[in-house]
């Protein structure tokens, strides 16, 4: 069947496990699954393992209070916010899977594959443990893509959903490079505010045969124009804290109501945003320790720098770099370029990004100093109502040549 460079055509012959997988694995996890030899196994297999349930974590703490909405009150410290969901637990014992319940990630582990690749993602249902009188199931929809069969699409309605206390492994073969994202399908505008989702990225086959050596692309595009040095990913979402506390204390909200309280990236709001992986807020005593993706870009003078931009909101948002140009070169998984070779690339300062959407943008780092990324809508760069800036915000800071080693893995 004839393929373009939809975003829906990525689907007819691509599968993706129920899961984050992509490239080389989880890209927030330690564990690398090992590539077979593409020698002599047509297909490489990735195997991923993810869990859903519900846990806590923790907005910016100078936010003023809302009560009784934010701090929830049932939290446990140094958290103050309720949310849904998804954990890696790949390679883990049953034991070990089981003991994950309540402690939801947000944003959920980002998974990269290669073209052609053969995943096979299983995910788990823990339950929710503030909630035991629920009995929701949770589904893995890759949103954008076109699915090989119904049955792993992840819509409940068409598919499968996957009670607690059981797993469903989902099959996929992608075929189409590009940035997608994932979410939970059961109930899901509940489910997708409360946390339940991630990105995943399928990297291009001409990978294997770079144009020149060591060079590594965003897309398939013949000329070498998607290569890059680094890459940042991240996750666009808002937090309605009056749904979050509802939905802790057992409490119907009205969605036509929705009034976002913070405006996330990767599961953090500013300043939280510029705190590193590794940073001790982000270790098992901090407060960020189930928000572990950081939207710190740090990069060399002179380095090619992709930035891979979901948007799992339900606002339209414009983010923007001052002083510096981004070249979007895709838009929904679909590279800007005509089949006869014309690029439609975008030369810009904003990148606006409606739900639902993705976008990828390339920029070459100017001289040393600190830029910032930050959502045009200044109305979204705070926490809560407080005073200062907060929301969707983040720096760029560019070193000199050299300052940074070659990078291993988006947002490191």
């Amino acid at each position: 069947m004839p393929r373009g460079l939809s975003r829906r055509s990525f689907l007819t012959s691509a599968g993706v496990v129920g899961g984050a997988v992509l490239g080389g694995g989880l890209l927030s996890s330690s564990q690398v699954l090992a590539a077979p030899n593409r020698a002599t196994v047509a297909h490489p297999m990735k195997q991923v393992h993810l869990a859903g349930t519900d846990g806590w974590v923790a907005m910016p703490g100078d936010a003023p209070p809302d009560p009784p909405f934010f701090p929830d009150p049932l939290a446990p410290s140094p958290f103050n916010t309720y949310v849904f969901g998804f954990r890696d637990v790949t390679g883990m014992s049953s034991n070990l899977v089981a003991a994950q319940r309540g402690k939801a990630q947000v944003s959920a582990p980002m998974m990269a594959f290669d073209e052609d690749d053969d995943v096979y993602l299983t995910l788990t249902n823990l339950g929710l443990a503030q909630r035991p009188d629920l009995f929701d199931g949770h589904t893995l929809h890759w949103h954008g893509f076109v699915n090989a069969i119904p049955l792993f699409d992840g819509v409940p309605e068409l598919s499968l959903a996957v009670p607690i206390g059981r797993d469903l492994t989902y099959f996929y073969r992608p075929h189409d490079a590009g940035t997608y994202m994932y979410h939970c399908h059961f109930e899901d505008v509940e489910h997708v505010q409360m946390g339940m989702t991630g990105m995943v990225f399928v990297r291009p086959a001409q990978n294997r045969t770079p144009l020149h050596p060591g060079e590594r692309y965003a897309y398939n595009d013949g000329d070498g124009s998607t290569a890059y040095d680094r890459e940042f990913a991240f996750m666009l979402t808002e937090l309605w804290s009056a749904a979050h506390y509802r939905d802790a204390h057992i409490q119907v909200n009205d969605w036509t109501d929705y009034d976002p309280s913070f405006w996330l990236l990767n599961g953090r709001a500013y300043p939280d945003t510029v705190a590193a992986n590794g940073d001790p807020l982000s270790t098992a005593a901090g407060r960020l320790q189930y928000q572990p993706i950081s939207s710190l870009i740090r990069c060399n003078a002179g380095d090619r720098v992709l930035l891979r931009m979901s948007n799992l909101g339900y606002q339209n948002h414009a983010m923007t770099v001052d002083n510096l140009d981004l070249t979007v070169i895709a838009k929904d998984a679909s590279l800007l370029k005509g089949r006869d070779g014309t690029t439609n690339y975008l030369t810009t300062n904003m990148v606006e990004i409606g739900p639902g959407e993705s976008r990828d943008a390339l920029f070459v780092a100017p001289g040393p100093g600190e830029y910032l990324l930050y959502d045009r809508k200044y109305s979204y760069l705070e926490n809560g109502g407080g005073a200062g800036y907060g929301g969707m915000m983040t720096k760029i800071v560019v070193g000199p040549p050299g300052t940074y080693p070659a990078q291993t893995a988006a947002n490191a």
